[in-house]
């Protein structure tokens, strides 16, 4: 018996090796980038989802700048040289085009980050004008400006949990920008459908109920719906709205003009996109002031600045905006150090290419991985430290090559000065209103794969 139990684990581990073995024949070719594949299918996902920035500075010093892997069902090749990043990202046309894993292509859909080309162009296009820096400042500033006000009000003596807060923020905003006068039952359940399939985009495609990507691809089933709905309503009334979805079904510019379904699309893109940026960098940004009071008093005096050279109801305006230079920094800085976006993709389009003396066979994925970059000393003295003022200090930091917290080239996200808005109304009346301090019990940060706090980041506030 005993000898049968042994046999049955040596064929065990043989099948183990032949397996990894298999896999790693299937993408081997000749001169490409070292590395490790995992298990068929799987891969290193649980690696890649779990360790994050450790799993990629051990595979960088096992491997170099380069190296594959393969993980969220594809075969990836990584880059985290800072040069080899920068080419990839300015050379689409070459054959690296936009190429997401299979969960967040099937659930986000024909999206700007997945498109490229003529439809990039007219989908980016079609963006810019909704909530690009023109339609920023002529018709989404008021609105931004009342909302926080509304917002903010009344937060005094209260413990929250700033994180519930600055999501469900950063969610309405967006939604009362998209869709205006929509009764707050819609809103509230189109938002627990739409963090459903957002929670589904980081995961492995595995269509199986219970998963989260099969909960995922179902959540997009129901918000499609909920949205053709809309659309539909929208038709059958002569009511006008002055929101972005009357924009999109009523745009005559044959140019950007869209059919239903890539209003949809739009709509999803523009939730999406700015959704957890805006969320998890104004969360950061609080406890990163918290932290470091001599930056918060600096901030509190760039604000009552501003405030004191208006009447009490007055809104703000477009250069009380561009003169919050120090908070657009804290923004910045607060981005650099709590990277909610880590990296982008990109896919081997027409043939293998070479990249840094490596061929990258046709249909690989190249994760652009730039998070390491906002910890580079040569670029940032003093990296993990949180010093805001480098980057009023030196002007063209924001412009600097490497700096792609928005992107780079023709893929720099055109809701940028939108994002950054809504984040600087939200500090101006948070700090000139509100004195804070943590509350006994917050748990350690997450910062991989998503910044957030698990059990909620807790803040008791006092007015100022």
């Amino acid at each position: 018996m005993l000898t049968v139990f042994y046999y049955a684990l040596a064929l065990t581990f043989c099948a183990f090796f032949a397996l990894l073995k298999w896999n790693s024949l299937r993408y081997s070719r000749k001169g490409m980038p070292p590395g490790s594949l995992g298990w068929p299918f799987v891969g290193e996902t649980l690696k890649f989802l779990t360790q994050g920035p450790d799993f990629m500075k051990e595979s960088r010093s096992r491997y170099g700048n380069l190296f594959k892997t393969h993980a969220l069902g594809c075969p990836i090749v990584v880059s985290m040289d800072p040069d080899v990043n920068r080419y990839i990202l300015l050379n689409e046309a070459k054959g690296l085009v936009p190429g997401y894993p299979d969960s967040m292509r099937k659930i986000l859909g024909t999206n700007i980050a997945e498109v490229h080309g003529a439809i990039h162009k007219r989908i980016r296009g079609s963006l810019l004008s909704l909530i690009g820096p023109i339609a920023v400042k002529d018709r989404l500033l008021p609105e931004v400006d009342e909302f926080m006000r509304s917002y903010l009000d009344n937060w005094g003596g209260k413990v929250i949990d700033l994180q519930e807060k600055t999501v469900e923020m950063a969610f309405f905003i967006s939604m009362k920008a998209v869709v205006e006068n929509e009764p707050n039952s819609f809103v509230e359940s189109f938002k627990a459908t739409f963090d459903s399939m957002a929670l589904g985009t980081i995961s492995l495609p595995i269509k199986i109920p219970g998963t989260q990507y099969y909960r995922g691809l179902k959540a997009r089933e129901k918000v499609v719906t909920m949205l053709r709905e809309l659309l539909a309503k929208r038709r059958a009334s002569s009511a006008t709205h002055d929101d972005i979805l009357d924009h999109l079904m009523r745009n005559e510019d044959g140019k950007h003009k869209l059919d239903d379904e890539e209003i949809i699309e739009q709509i999803i893109t523009i939730l999406y996109s700015g959704y957890e940026t805006v969320s998890t960098t104004t969360m950061m940004a609080i406890k990163y002031l918290c932290d470091n009071p001599s930056v918060l008093q600096a901030i509190r005096d760039e604000h009552f600045a501003i405030q004191q050279k208006k009447m009490p109801e007055e809104r703000i305006s477009w250069d009380d905006y561009k003169n919050m230079s120090l908070t657009r920094a804290v923004i910045l800085e607060t981005m650099r150090l709590a990277s909610v976006v880590a990296g982008v993709m990109r896919r081997t389009t027409t043939n293998d290419i070479e990249l840094n003396g490596f061929i990258i066979p046709k249909g690989w994925r190249v994760y652009v991985y730039t998070r390491e970059t906002n910890f580079d000393p040569f670029i940032y003295e003093e990296p993990f430290t949180f010093n805001p003022w480098r980057w009023v200090e030196k002007k063209d930091l924001e412009s600097h090559n490497h700096n792609m917290l928005f992107g780079a080239g023709g893929r720099v996200c055109p809701g940028k000065e939108w994002g950054m808005l809504k984040i600087s109304l939200f500090l101006h009346y948070f700090v000139t209103r509100y004195r804070w301090e943590e509350a006994e019990g917050n748990k350690q940060l997450m910062k991989f794969p998503r910044v957030l706090a698990p059990e909620g980041l807790h803040i008791r506030i006092t007015n100022y």
